[in-house]
């Protein structure tokens, strides 16, 4: 009768936590946590500041709360008149990272890969190939990115594409982004979705992250006006002051394959970018950025065996 028993609690427990989707051969469950916060910035935001005093800049955005750096090749290049392992040093001793940066692929790819992998910098992002006249064009375009991405990935660097509006608007019935999506091999190529870009299209980012699970490992966290005036429909402003709603969107995407976050922001209705990354850094810090996280627990055997007995 004792070893009945014994079984049954056994047959209890096991069939409980499986019935919750559990290894049987661990006491934990699955549920939602914040993670912990690690917010970046994309040093386009201060474009207009940073030439020539790029470690000032940087030191004062440390002082906001980023952690992580999104890179692009500006005037002092990718890393602003340092060589990669000085900037990788400078940057650290901040309690900073270069994540990735955006990049020219056509002009001394080879030499950029190589330089990223020596620093560790996981991607290199292609940030603009323009508006194309058809599908077919697109289609040559995801062929380059499959060829780059081979490149990178034979140093141990991912390859990523950034979208704007155009991508988002039919040729002929058909999303460029869809091609681009569908012909790039996904163990090789990922994507940057600008949210901003996605909703300037009249589409919805979380549809498209839905579509695509996994596949877009960065975004770019850049409000967009309630009432845009520019006459290009061109118009960031200070997050959390615009139309698109992160709060609901972020721990959504967080599940879809989201990994990094990027604030960006091209307008300064505040007053100037620094004030743009400092009100950014504080808006971030407040999204609940979740992901599927396992708490261990040690389960009561008379609840569990109070169910099947």
């Amino acid at each position: 009768m004792q070893k009945r028993r014994e079984f049954l609690k056994t047959v209890g427990l096991v069939t409980g936590t499986s019935l919750l989707g559990i290894n049987p051969g661990w006491s934990s469950i699955i549920s939602e946590e914040p993670t912990v916060k690690k917010i970046g910035i994309q040093l386009y935001t201060l474009r207009d500041i940073i030439p020539g005093k790029a470690k000032e800049i940087i030191k004062e955005l440390a002082t906001f709360g980023y952690t992580q750096i999104e890179s692009y090749e500006g005037p002092q290049g990718i890393y602003w008149n340092m060589k990669p392992s000085e900037f990788k040093q400078f940057t650290g001793d901040l309690g900073m990272k270069l994540i990735s940066t955006h990049c020219e692929i056509y002009e001394k790819f080879e030499q950029k890969v190589e330089d990223a992998a020596s620093i560790g910098m996981k991607y290199l992002i292609c940030p603009w190939v323009g508006p194309q006249k058809s599908i077919d064009d697109y289609k040559k375009i995801a062929a380059v990115f499959n060829e780059k991405a081979k490149q990178c990935a034979a140093n141990g660097v991912r390859f990523a594409y950034h979208n704007h509006d155009y991508s988002f608007k039919k040729i002929n019935g058909v999303y460029p982004q869809d091609i681009l999506m569908q012909e790039t091999d996904p163990n090789l190529v990922c994507f940057e979705m600008d949210i901003y870009w996605v909703v300037t299209a009249g589409e919805n980012p979380l549809e498209w992250l839905k579509k695509y699970p996994g596949r877009f490992e960065l975004s770019h966290i850049k409000d967009r006006s309630q009432s845009p005036i520019n006459k290009d429909n061109f118009e960031s402003v200070d997050l959390g002051t615009g139309s698109i709603d992160f709060r609901q969107l972020l721990p959504q995407a967080k599940k879809l394959g989201l990994q990094y976050l990027f604030m960006e922001q091209e307008f300064y209705p505040g007053g100037s970018p620094m004030n743009a990354a400092a009100t950014g850094a504080t808006y971030l810090k407040k999204i609940k950025f979740y992901s599927l996280v396992s708490r261990v627990i040690v389960p009561s055997v008379p609840v569990i065996v109070s169910l099947f007995l």
